[in-house]
């Protein structure tokens, strides 16, 4: 039986105090998963998914991100990545988890998964740390680039004039409400995430998740994505590394599933050999909170199984 999904606190270089989950599996280690979550939640909403790869033979970590869950920072604060660079020291925090897990298994694969903004974050540690990751697993995820980031970027610079660090409403409406519209007969708000209301209903009452985010987070967002879209940012990525991509077919935040879709094209046509894709018929946004996110759960575990090496 795999340990418990248990909190920590780990200091990282850049003065972040990093709220770190951790499970570990009874029988030998076959290697090590990173997770990072997406935007406006939290590491501990991975619980059963940890629980479950654990029973697999997997390590498994999940640190709540800057301005999310239980991680403090000095230069910072709920709802925002840092009063300066806040995307540089996401991707420094990622990569001192890196360290920590790699620290802990010598030797053995780390991979790293990423759900939405979270796929953003793993991307941008793959370009910049190819050598610590054995594979990636993109998931939900959606790398705005060229007009759109354009107009995103525009939209910002108005919402921003009365202070970073307010709410980006124009931009909530633009994602969170837009997607909100397509599912409003089934739940008023996120329904989007999952055909499971009881899961819509645990996010909406939970004080952690589902809240807008501020001018400054997204403008830090939007410059990971810029890197994680960069077809020259993947130079210094090995093209023998391994990616696994998900996405839902009814999930509004990547088109359903073509942002999934074109990011497998990209990689294949940047001359990556080992690229696994699957959009899944009628999920939603969060595949692991779907209803059939057991076969998800399974194909990924039986992916990591066959390039543990």
């Amino acid at each position: 039986m795999a340990a418990g999904w248990d909190r920590r606190d780990l200091v990282s270089p850049t003065g972040a105090t990093l709220a770190l989950y951790e499970t570990a599996p009874a029988a030998p280690v076959k290697g090590i998963v990173h997770i990072n979550h997406g935007l406006a939640e939290h590491a501990a909403r991975y619980a059963p998914f940890a629980r479950y790869l654990a029973e697999r033979g997997w390590h498994v970590a999940a640190q709540d991100h800057r301005g999310h869950g239980f991680t403090s920072t000095s230069d910072g604060g709920p709802r925002r990545f840092s009063d300066r660079e806040g995307w540089r020291k996401v991707t420094e925090d990622t990569a001192a988890v890196n360290a920590h897990l790699r620290a802990g298994y010598p030797g053995k694969p780390v991979f790293v998964l990423g759900h939405s903004m979270g796929g953003t974050v793993a991307m941008n540690h793959v370009v910049l740390h190819p050598d610590t990751v054995a594979g990636a697993a993109i998931w939900n995820a959606n790398f705005v680039s060229g007009g759109l980031a354009g107009v995103m970027k525009l939209v910002l610079f108005a919402n921003g004039l009365g202070g970073a660090h307010r709410p980006a409403g124009m931009i909530d409406a633009l994602t969170f409400k837009t997607w909100d519209r397509k599912f409003s007969d089934e739940r008023p708000e996120f329904g989007w995430l999952s055909r499971d209301l009881s899961v819509v209903d645990a996010y909406v009452a939970d004080p952690l998740c589902g809240w807008p985010a501020s001018v400054s987070l997204w403008r830090d967002f939007l410059a990971g994505m810029a890197r994680a879209a960069d077809d020259d940012a993947l130079k210094s990525v090995p093209r023998s590394l391994p990616f696994h991509l998900v996405g839902g077919s009814e999930d509004p935040a990547t088109e359903g599933g073509k942002a999934t879709r074109d990011m497998a094209q990209r990689l294949k046509r940047r001359g990556f050999a080992d690229v696994t894709l699957n959009v899944f018929e009628g999920f939603r946004h969060e595949t692991l909170n779907e209803i059939g996110a057991d076969i998800a759960m399974s194909n990924f575990a039986d992916w990591l199984d066959q390039r543990a090496g």
